[in-house]
């Protein structure tokens, strides 16, 4: 398969799948909680479709496998995440199940990440320093029980981390793929802080809502696409 007819096929998935989130959303908001898991799962299979295009130009490359899984992960969390409204009774075990997974799914970008990191040592060190910093002006506007608050330190630390060295490998190799796969995880760490604001923030708007989801799902597109871009 050619690079051109690649972009083609990635783009029509990811076109497919913008709508496919656009239309989940909707539904989400109309409170059809069934139909709007699957939309999700469906608009998530994009993404996780084009990083396997991308994963199989090299199945043996360590790199291309973890963050393949990485988007594996984070489909799966989309899924878990919605279940707790379909299933209300165990919303809190389902929510915290789906921040997990979510939370492996980052581990394994964090994975891929970190050895092309020239300077890892400070490069996590700062991660840590603005974790502190984002969780202390979080922890502030939020009421949460105590379980939601330590995965919370855990999953905005992952974050926020692999952002910082996903950030500091693009400056270190400035080109399109590492472009992509930082502006992806930065994405991703504004939908996070406005997902947990919207959620234990005391007042929840629709419009965060849409802020929140529409730029995870730009994150991982941009994430999955990152891999096309590499050159084998």
């Amino acid at each position: 398969m050619t690079m051109t007819s690649m972009l083609v096929r990635a783009g029509l998935l990811a076109v497919a799948g913008i709508l496919l989130q656009y239309l989940f959303i909707k539904e989400e908001h109309d409170e059809n909680w069934v139909r709007a898991d699957l939309l999700k799962g469906t608009a998530s299979l994009m993404f996780v479709l084009i990083g396997l295009m991308g994963f199989l130009k090299l199945p043996t490359s360590g790199y291309f496998l973890f963050v393949y899984l990485g988007l594996v992960f984070g489909a799966l969390g989309d899924l878990l995440l919605n279940l707790r409204y379909v299933y209300p009774a165990n919303g809190q075990k389902i929510f915290l199940g789906g921040i997990l997974v979510f939370l492996i799914g980052h581990i394994f970008y964090l994975v891929a990440q970190l050895p092309l990191c020239p300077k890892k040592l400070p490069a996590v060190l700062l991660g840590c320093a603005l974790t502190a910093v984002t969780l202390f002006l979080v922890f502030r506007v939020i009421e949460a029980k105590p379980a939601f608050k330590i995965f919370g330190v855990f999953y905005l630390g992952a974050i926020i981390i692999l952002t910082v060295v996903s950030v500091w490998n693009f400056f270190t190799y400035p080109n399109v793929p590492t472009a992509l796969f930082a502006l992806g995880t930065i994405l991703f760490t504004a939908s996070d802080i406005i997902l947990i604001l919207n959620t234990f923030g005391g007042e929840q708007t629709y419009k965060r809502r849409i802020a929140n989801l529409s730029l995870y799902y730009a994150g991982q597109l941009l994430i999955a696409f990152s891999l096309l871009f590499i050159k084998v």
